[in-house]
C-alpha cells in the first residue's frame, strides 16, 4: 500500500509479531504493511484480539519480550528503522517523538505523585533547562487540556476519569511528539466526557500538526477524527483507504459486518445484524482467508488460499477476491 504523499512520516513493512507461549504460538500480527503521512490521522478498527494494540506496542518498541517476538519486517519512522535502534535511543524517542495514550489513565499515572511533577518529568526526560521550566512548560500543558494550572498540585486521585485522561494526554504532548498513538482514549469515560476528550484531540491536532494513529471499536470516533482507516482481522488488514471510501464504499465482508451492526435511526429493522460466529483462536488460525468461517460470501477458494492485498482506487485497498471479482463483472 504505496503513499501518495512525499511527507512519509511513519512506514510499516511486513511486519509480523508472534507471542511463543506454552498453549501455542500466538499470531498477532501477520504481514501487516501501512503508511502514514505528516499531519495525518490513521484509524484503527476492528473487534478485540484483532492485532490492534500489538501493532501499537511493536511501533513503540514495548512488547513484552518473552513472549513477545517480531518476527519479520520493519517499522520505519522519519525515514530510520526503530527496529535497528538501540534501547537507550528509543527511550529518547518515547515521548519525545512518539507518545502514546492508553486505555486507563490510572495505569498511566502515579498515585502518589502531584501531576504537574509527572507532566515535568516527561519535559526533565526529553527537553533541556532546568527544573522551573519543566514545572512552567507542565503547567501550560494543563492549561492546554482545559485543567487550571493551580490544581497541577493535586494527586491522580482527586480528578475525575476524564480529568485523568487529560492529563495523560497533557504527558503525551508535553514535548511536542511528532506521532501520537491513542488506544482507544475514551472508552473509560461516559458519553459526555468522551465528546470533551475527542474535541481536545481535535483540537490539538490542528494546533501542532501531529500526525494520530486512532486505536478504537467505535466507528464514530473514526468517522470524527480519521483520514485514512485501516480494519484489521486476525491480525490482518483486510481493507485500508480514506474514510470517505471506506464509508461510502465499503467491500469487505468483515468491513460491512461491522457497519451494519451499528444501529441506524432511518430504518424501521427491530434487530441489529450481527457477525456471526467468533474470532479466530490465535494460535490456530483458520486456513485460507481467516473470516471465511464467519463471511456470508465465502467460498471453497477462500479456505485454501491467502488473500491478496488488491487496489480498488487510488486511495482504497481490499484482501477479499470474491468482492474484487464482482467488481470486475460490473
Amino acid at each position: 500500500m504505496m503513499s501518495e504523499n512525499k511527507d512519509l512520516l511513519l512506514e510499516i513493512k511486513d511486519l509480523t509479531i508472534h507471542y511463543v507461549t506454552e498453549s501455542g504460538t500466538v499470531h498477532a500480527v501477520e504481514g501487516l504493511n501501512l503508511q502514514l503521512a505528516k499531519g495525518e490521522t490513521l484509524g484503527f478498527v476492528g473487534e478485540t484480539g484483532a492485532g490492534k494494540t500489538t501493532t501499537a506496542l511493536g511501533i513503540m518498541r514495548l512488547l513484552p519480550v518473552p513472549p513477545a517476538k517480531i518476527q519479520s519486517g520493519d517499522i520505519i519512522f522519519e525515514g530510520e528503522s526503530l527496529l535497528s535502534k538501540q534501547e537507550s535511543q528509543m527511550r529518547a524517542i518515547r515521548g519525545g517523538k512518539i507518545a502514546m495514550i492508553f486505555q486507563d489513565p490510572m495505569t498511566s499515572l502515579d498515585p502518589v505523585v502531584p501531576v504537574v511533577e509527572q507532566i515535568a518529568e516527561m519535559v526533565e526526560l526529553h527537553r533541556k533547562g532546568t527544573k522551573a521550566d519543566a514545572l512552567k512548560r507542565a503547567g501550560d500543558m494543563l492549561e492546554l487540556v482545559g485543567i487550571p494550572r493551580e490544581r497541577g498540585s493535586a494527586y491522580p486521585h482527586q480528578f475525575s476519569g476524564g480529568m485523568k485522561q487529560r492529563v495523560v494526554i497533557a504527558i503525551a504532548l508535553a514535548c511536542d511528539p511528532t506521532l501520537l498513538i491513542a488506544d482507544e482514549p475514551t472508552t473509560a469515560l461516559d458519553v459526555t466526557i468522551q465528546a470533551q476528550v475527542l474535541e481536545l484531540m481535535h483540537q490539538l491536532k490542528e494546533k501542532v500538526r501531529t500526525s494520530m494513529i486512532m486505536i478504537t471499536h467505535d466507528l464514530g470516533i473514526v468517522a470524527e477524527m480519521c483520514d485514512k482507516v485501516a480494519i484489521m482481522y486476525a491480525g490482518r488488514v483486510v481493507e485500508y483507504g480514506t474514510t470517505e471510501e471506506i464509508y461510502n464504499h465499503r467491500l469487505h465482508p468483515y468491513t460491512e459486518g461491522l457497519f451494519n451492526s451499528l444501529p441506524n435511526l432511518d430504518s424501521e429493522q427491530e434487530e441489529l445484524q450481527v457477525i456471526h460466529g467468533l474470532m479466530p483462536d490465535p494460535t490456530n488460525l483458520p486456513s485460507g482467508c481467516c473470516f471465511h468461517p464467519r463471511c456470508p460470501y465465502a467460498t471453497e477458494q477462500c479456505a485454501l488460499q491467502s488473500p491478496e492485498m488488491v487496489r480498488i482506487s487510488p486511495h482504497h485497498y481490499v484482501a477479499c477476491p470474491v468482492r474484487t471479482a464482482e467488481l470486475k463483472k460490473d
